[in-house]
Order: C-alpha cells, then sequence, then structure tokens
C-alpha cells in the first residue's frame, strides 16, 4: 500500500505573538521507515503557514508503520519577520546634455543679433558638444532576514536574472520604469542558519508632457534613455546658419523585469 500523510484532527497550534510561531500534526501511515516518513510529511506540509515559514519536520513512530508527523513554523532564534534594516542616499550623478531646459539671455555685439538655438547648448559650426551637470540620483538599499529555505539555487538564479532589469509594473510606490534592481548581497548568519539578504535599488522618475525645441509632448520613463537629433537650420534674423532639434528619440536600454520574484 502507498504510504499516506495526512492532517491530524485538531492537530493544529497557533501561537499569536511578535515573532508568532504554529505546529500542525499529521498522521503518517503504510511505512516502517522514518527517512520515508520525513520525506512524505516534507512533501505534504506546506512551506508556510500564515506567512510563518515552516522550520523543521518531526516524525515519531507509535505503531510498525504508523507516525506521528509534526510540522513546526516560526522564526529560528533571533529572527523575526519584522528583522529589516533600510537605508537610502540622495546624491548627484553626473550627466551630459546637449539640451537646456531653456535659454534664459542671448548676448551678441552691437548691431549684430545671437542665433536662436532652441536650447541646444555650446552649439559651434559643426557639432552641438553640450554639457555636463549633476542630476540628482536616488539610491537605496533594503536588508531582510530570509530562512535557509527561502534562499534555494532557483531563488538564487532569479536574483541573477532580476539583476540590472527595471520594474516593469508599480512597485513599492513607484510607477512601472521608475526602479533599476542594482544586485543583492547575502550572507548566512553563523549556525542560525537563516540569510542576511541586502537588495539595492536606484530610481528615476518618469517624465510627460515635455518640450525640446519646438518639439512637444515628449513622454520618457524613468531609465530610458533620451537624445536629440539635430539639423542645420537659419537664423533670418542672426543670418547665420544654426543647429537646431528636429527629432527626439527615446530608447530602451534596460529590460524590464517583475519585481515580486524578489520576494520583498
Amino acid at each position: 500500500m502507498p504510504v499516506t500523510c495526512e492532517e491530524k484532527y485538531l492537530g493544529r497550534q497557533v501561537v499569536s505573538s511578535l515573532s508568532g510561531s504554529a505546529q500542525v500534526e499529521y498522521i503518517i501511515q503504510n511505512t516502517d521507515s522514518d527517512g520515508a516518513a520525513v520525506s512524505i510529511l516534507e512533501s505534504t506540509a506546506p512551506s508556510t503557514w500564515n506567512n510563518l515559514p515552516r522550520v523543521s519536520c518531526e516524525v515519531s513512530q507509535i505503531a510498525q508503520t504508523i507516525w506521528e508527523g509534526v510540522a513546526k513554523y516560526g522564526f529560528q532564534g533571533n529572527q523575526q519577520q519584522s528583522e529589516s534594516n533600510f537605508s537610502f542616499e540622495t546624491g548627484g550623478g553626473t550627466q551630459h546634455i546637449t539640451q537646456s531646459l531653456s535659454t534664459i539671455s542671448r548676448y551678441a555685439p552691437s548691431g549684430k543679433v545671437a542665433p536662436v538655438y532652441d536650447g541646444a547648448i555650446c552649439v559651434d559650426n559643426n557639432s552641438v558638444n553640450g554639457c555636463d551637470i549633476t542630476v540628482p540620483v536616488f539610491t537605496w538599499s533594503d536588508t531582510y532576514i530570509f530562512t535557509s529555505a527561502q534562499v534555494t539555487p532557483t531563488y538564487k538564479q532569479t536574483l541573477f536574472a532580476l539583476t540590472g532589469k527595471v520594474n516593469n509594473a508599480s512597485w513599492g510606490g513607484y510607477s512601472a520604469g521608475e526602479v533599476l534592481f542594482m544586485g543583492a548581497s547575502g550572507s548566512k548568519r553563523g549556525n542560525r542558519g537563516d540569510w542576511e539578504m541586502t537588495f539595492k535599488f536606484s530610481a528615476s522618475p518618469n517624465i510627460t508632457n515635455k518640450t525640446i525645441g519646438s518639439i512637444t509632448g515628449i513622454a520618457k520613463k524613468g531609465w530610458e534613455y533620451l537624445w536629440v537629433r539635430y539639423d542645420n537650420d537659419t537664423d533670418t534674423n542672426a543670418k547665420v546658419l544654426i543647429k537646431k532639434p528636429v527629432a527626439v528619440y527615446i530608447e530602451q536600454v534596460y529590460e524590464y523585469g517583475n519585481f515580486g520574484g524578489l520576494g520583498i
């Protein structure tokens, strides 16, 4: 007969506290092997119970082919679901731009007219040279405690696959396209068996209704790349050949990913 594992009637115990714990009892039949009893208990008992991770599966023999099984849930040692750390930083990154937000003033010698470049920066006879500016960058890291059962090879592969990806849906209060996952690091905490996992992110806001020169209605997600195509034109007032923006391009340079796979 096949080995069976069924939840025991009135076999649930739950402790409501800051950390919380629970245990569920089972009856295992048709085997005299402790290994087989543990194996079917591990495959039958859910990995979590009321959001508590499973920490152990225990069996005790009560007849030749009958066993009592107990699946215990909770947090090991000082591990608690609320045990997490958060840090953030707002700093300045450097960006090369070729287009200003607006041209404040234009000056020319007496009797001359300064050409209008529609916001193009550092224009010479051949190109738009632009300039380097400091732009705000918001980076942060979140640290969580994971059980050993959660940090599987498959989960590590998921973190690897999501590194360098941008959120494909709203996540953590940010709209799709605004958060870049910069990677994770983990370390196993001594004999506890749990993992301290740190996740790093950077945010850049989505932009809508941006205007460049005479081009309006430009929309760009946070981690997309915007560049401007310039062409020759003539400023009839200044009577010179100038460079003006004639097209704006939005490029996707990061792949999108489902941040639900991070498990946080």
